[in-house]
């Protein structure tokens, strides 16, 4: 299934996303994404039977409709660091592979939706960066899982900008602060269940303006999501809901270059094949 949050009147409520139409699942009872993420399997299964059974009629129109954060309101976002090899360097190659995951977090209230404009005060931070990720959302909570068990616990996959401040007195020793400024992670558009995508190999990418800034697989992740849901779940409780940032790939040479922050003005889209496009305008 695809799932989104959909905003009426400021509200968040839950639709499945087909074909450019959805179908809310208030009537199913589904109050919202963390509720629905923690649903049992035989429980999905029986809610995509209750949504095969719905009439034509029942579908609505995406035209018009805004879309919320995909989670909108996440117990936790944590996100992996320098979780990608530089091109060009095999897993074999990877002198510089850490021993362990490098987890940080961004707060709950940095969550974004598709199509949000974003703003910050730049008195704070000038330099802003936008960065692609693949998100994972936790279903079953996960306590002490090995790995061979960890993808279990996911309920699904989204699109995350893990957008950073790249000041030094911020990206330099307050990454937390850096990372979390409201609207700092935009999540969405939705989210595709774990049965319906296979992770591996995924195509992502982010452009500013049209312009490609990053490109590459989930291939060139140094920890599988696996190995870091399986190292998170021996330190912390992980809940229906949860997000993961899973790392992101290397900032291409050019045209724009490592150097180009955002500016008024730009437009920031993050892909993942087989998910979507997550779209940011900058204030």
């Amino acid at each position: 299934m695809w799932l989104a949050t959909i905003l009426e009147d400021g509200a968040p409520s839950v639709a499945v996303v087909s074909a450019g139409r959805m179908l809310p699942l208030a009537a199913a009872g589904i109050a919202g994404m963390r509720d629905l993420a923690a649903l049992g399997d035989e429980e999905l299964v029986r809610l995509r039977e209750w949504t095969a059974r719905q009439p034509p009629g029942a579908w609505q129109t995406l035209d018009g409709v805004r879309l919320g954060p995909a989670v909108p309101d996440p117990g936790a976002t944590y996100a992996i660091g320098l979780n990608y090899r530089p091109p060009g360097v095999t897993a074999a190659a990877d002198a510089d592979r850490p021993a362990r995951p490098l987890i940080y977090g961004k707060a709950a209230s940095s969550v974004g939706g598709h199509g949000d404009t974003l703003a910050w005060d730049r008195s704070l931070t000038a330099n802003v960066d936008a960065e692609v990720e693949l998100g994972v959302v936790i279903g079953r909570a996960a306590v002490a899982v090995a790995p061979e068990d960890a993808m279990r616990h996911v309920f699904g996959y989204t699109c995350i900008n893990d957008v950073s401040s790249r000041d030094p007195w911020l990206d330099g020793d307050q990454w937390l602060i850096g990372k979390s400024m409201p609207g700092f992670c935009p999540v969405g558009p939705w989210i595709v269940t774990r049965d319906e995508l296979d992770p591996a190999g995924l195509r992502l990418g982010c452009s500013i303006n049209g312009t490609a800034i990053q490109d590459d697989t989930t291939d060139a992740m140094r920890f599988s999501i696996a190995e870091v849901i399986s190292y998170l779940s021996h330190h912390v409780t992980l809940r229906p809901g949860d997000l993961i940032a899973s790392g992101t790939p290397s900032r291409l040479a050019g045209p724009l270059g490592p150097e180009r922050h955002l500016q008024a003005g730009d437009v920031v889209t993050v892909w993942i094949e087989q998910i979507g496009e997550l779209t940011t305008t900058i204030a």
